[in-house]
């Protein structure tokens, strides 16, 4: 049986353990919506840029806008909203600001993602 081109079981039997099992490990709502609101930060593709350029190596804003061909005040406007999101970090040197990825999460899931859209 098929609905809108995906296939569907032929008969409706529910799977009770299994169902049961899924629903005791189940988060919350709120913290479903956490992660959804983390997933639409990765659904923007300058910021996949940067936190790309940034899994290579820590760089300044100036280094970024070179590197990424744009403006300080785009790259800055980007850089704020992941920051906001827990996604890089700074540091001051100077008068430069440096910037990184936040943690080895953040790299682990654009190599992930990278090896996802790879695959054949």
């Amino acid at each position: 049986m098929k609905y809108n081109d995906i296939e569907c079981c032929e008969k409706n039997e529910i799977h009770k353990d299994v169902v049961e099992a899924v629903m005791k490990n189940m988060p919350d709502e709120n913290e479903l919506y956490d992660l959804a609101e983390l997933f639409k930060v990765f659904g923007d593709s300058t910021r996949i840029r940067i936190l790309f350029v940034l899994s290579e190596a820590e760089v300044c804003v100036c280094d970024l806008a070179m590197t990424l061909n744009m403006t300080q005040s785009a790259i800055s406007h980007q850089l704020k909203i992941l920051k906001q999101n827990k996604l890089v970090k700074s540091r001051r040197e100077g008068k430069s600001i440096f910037y990184s990825l936040a943690d080895d999460h953040v790299k682990t899931i654009i190599a992930q993602g990278m090896e996802h859209i790879e695959e054949d």
